[in-house]
């Protein structure tokens, strides 16, 4: 049973799937609908997203640009703890989720909306991620999900629907969509039809933001990336804004046919999905900033982040970005990075990222002590005791159970 709202954010991509909801929800709820449209970097006109809107009867329309913000105050952050989700996953989609949440929060407050509605279905994570982001900032906030409560379980059924309503269907939208497709400035992921029997390799059509490895150039491209407190600022020596300094990469990266991720994952929901990510840029970047922090962190404040990054990862990736112990993470991780700059040097080469020269103002690296020269800082005698305390449990152990 429809729940008592007047007024509803709806998270607004213009798409089938969303322009379907916002009929759905004015017939259903009868309520008004805001629409909010995120510019996140995803490549594709927005504002045709106001006009369909419009078409539709809306009358306040946000349509937003918050790629630096996405990539400053999340991307970023993330980036500072190097997180990979089953030791793969950049976690493009779901860094994006919480900021779009926010601003729908926002929003709703700003318009006197009682109600939020995101597109996300009832089968993956983001249903999961928008849901938690709005209920941590908004308690008293109301939550429509249609894809929890309609009967239109399908693709046909869904363009039956707008015809029925007169709703446009987008060029693509008349035929068999061969993929679902999610982008943003970080990444592109592509899930769905031809790309859900795993055993199966993907098509090259599904690649739109890398060439693939074998068509990259002959010769390799080197470029340096400068960080300060653990964020890239340049690349080359040109200084960039965060959203442009990844724009950036993605650009010298998908060139050179790097970022591929061919993934079987556990979603939080329960199910394993295929997915094909491509993150150009974030796979640079990720390399450079292990290598700054290789010859920057000291070595038990680097293994201790390394211990805690499949942690923070995993609440990400679940939707926790909004909880007490990511915002505790982060701040031990934002703690490691004060000294975390310096200048890294990576060669680009069909699909590879090598790195391949770091130098840092602030750096732990001392020559003088790992030098196989003579040295007049290290006295290799004081080896023997070192080795002897730390074998002393081993013997003892071995003394008392014999063979």
């Amino acid at each position: 049973m429809a729940q008592d709202v007047k007024k509803v954010v709806l998270a607004y991509s213009g798409g089938l799937d969303t322009s379907v909801i916002l009929r759905w929800l004015q017939d259903t709820y009868g309520c008004e609908v805001v629409t909010f449209t995120a510019d996140l970097g995803q490549e594709g006109e927005v504002e045709p997203a106001r006009e369909k809107a419009e078409l539709l009867g809306v009358e306040q329309i946000f349509i937003e640009d918050l790629r630096e913000e996405f990539v400053r105050d999340y991307v970023f952050p993330m980036f500072r703890a190097n997180a990979l989700y089953e030791g793969v996953y950049l976690l493009g989609t779901a860094i994006a989720r919480p900021l779009i949440a926010k601003r729908q929060i926002e929003i709703a407050a700003e318009t006197g909306a009682d109600a939020v509605a995101h597109g996300a279905t009832g089968k993956g994570n983001d249903q999961v991620r928008f849901e938690l982001a709005y209920y941590a900032l908004n308690p008293d906030i109301k939550v429509i999900s249609p894809w929890r409560e309609w009967d239109l379980g399908s693709r046909t059924k869904l363009i039956e629907y707008a015809a029925q309503h007169q709703i446009p269907v987008p060029k693509d939208g008349r035929g068999e969509a061969p993929f679902s497709v999610d982008a943003n400035l970080l990444h592109i992921s592509a899930e769905g039809k031809v790309l859900e029997d795993p055993a199966k390799e993907a098509p090259e059509y599904v690649y739109s933001r890398t060439v693939a490895p074998e068509a990259a150039p002959d010769k390799p491209t080197t470029i340096e990336i400068s960080f300060e407190a653990g964020d890239a600022y340049e690349v080359n020596g040109i200084e960039l804004t965060p959203a442009e300094l990844l724009a950036q990469l993605n650009k010298i990266a998908g060139e050179n046919g790097i970022g591929r991720v061919d993934l079987v994952e556990n979603r939080f929901v329960g199910m394993k999905s295929r997915g094909i990510y491509e993150t150009p840029g974030g796979t640079v970047l990720l390399a450079a900033h292990r290598a700054i922090e290789s010859i920057t962190l000291d070595r038990e404040a680097m293994h201790l982040k390394d211990e805690l990054m499949p942690r923070y990862a995993k609440l990400i990736y679940n939707g926790f970005w909004f909880s007490p112990e990511r915002e505790m993470l982060q701040a031990l991780i934002d703690k490691s990075q004060a000294r975390v700059t310096g200048k890294v040097r990576l060669k680009l080469y069909k699909g590879g990222v090598a790195v391949v020269g770091r130098e840092a103002p602030g750096g732990l690296y001392s020559e003088a002590h790992v030098t196989f020269e003579d040295d007049e800082v290290y006295d290799q005698r004081d080896a023997e005791g070192f080795i002897k305390l730390n074998a002393l449990r081993l013997m003892l152990a071995k003394k008392r159970d014999g063979d």
